[in-house]
């Protein structure tokens, strides 16, 4: 199976605008993401796919490949979908561009939900891992999942789930880590299918895949990472870095 990596890439960014072009350890955070995720091996190629000239431009000049969308699109996956649409491909990852401390063996245990799936049941899988601080479970920035008895995802939600009701039951919380492993067939897809009223009330991308009665396999790691949503985000990468 021939394998890349795609890292999605806006300039604007809501709550961090130009996040990616932050320095960090003298390189752009987005650069930095690249090559961690070159460095892993895992994959046939890399690419950075983005709206942005500003980031193309310095993708390239650091020696890496990067795709520039032809379209406008609401999240991720459309980016990537279109850009791979006339490849010669069999599993594609989603990398957040906001993610320069990639896993490699967190990537390599998602990777090999395809190598174990011979019928093809599973169309993508993402990492997830435990959480217990209350102010996280309770904050809709963090997104969390709920699985089946073999981890198949169930539904994401930016509430508590499940709720606890009853306080004497020891629920366990997992916070889904936004790294997605595609079937090519399951990514084009997705562009192709409207938003229904889940994914727009909780926009969760995740949930449209779920909706039209995807299989999204679930894969638990215990690196939460750092991902880079906020200037207070970046300063913590900054120590790290050192």
């Amino acid at each position: 199976m021939k394998r890349i990596a795609m890292i999605p890439a806006r300039y604007a960014a809501s709550r961090f605008p130009a996040k990616l072009m932050q320095d960090l350890g003298g390189q752009p955070v987005i650069i930095r993401t690249y090559q961690a995720t070159v460095q892993t091996q895992l994959f046939d190629d890399v690419y950075v796919v983005t709206d942005s000239d500003i980031i193309f431009d310095v993708v390239v000049a650091a020696g890496g490949k990067a795709i520039m969308s032809k379209k406008e699109h609401e999240c991720g996956s459309d980016r990537i979908a279109e850009a791979i649409e006339d490849m010669d491909v069999d599993i594609i990852v989603n990398v957040q561009g906001d993610e320069p401390f990639i896993d490699k063996e967190s990537l390599a245990n998602v990777l090999s939900v395809f190598d174990n799936d011979p019928k093809e049941e599973i169309d993508l899988a993402s990492l997830m891992f435990k959480i217990t601080d209350i102010e996280e479970i309770s904050n809709p920035n963090a997104v969390k999942v709920i699985v089946d008895t073999n981890n198949v995802a169930l539904y994401f939600s930016r509430s508590p789930i499940p709720y606890p009701r009853d306080k004497d039951v020891d629920t366990i919380y997992y916070r889904h880590k936004g790294i997605y492993a595609f079937r090519k067939r399951a990514l084009l897809d997705f562009q192709r299918l409207p938003m229904l009223q889940l994914e727009a009330t909780e926009k969760i991308e995740a949930i449209r895949y779920l909706e039209y009665g995807k299989k999204l396999k679930m894969v638990e790691t215990d690196v939460s990472g750092i991902g880079i949503d906020t200037p207070e985000d970046l300063e913590k990468a900054k120590k790290v870095w050192k």
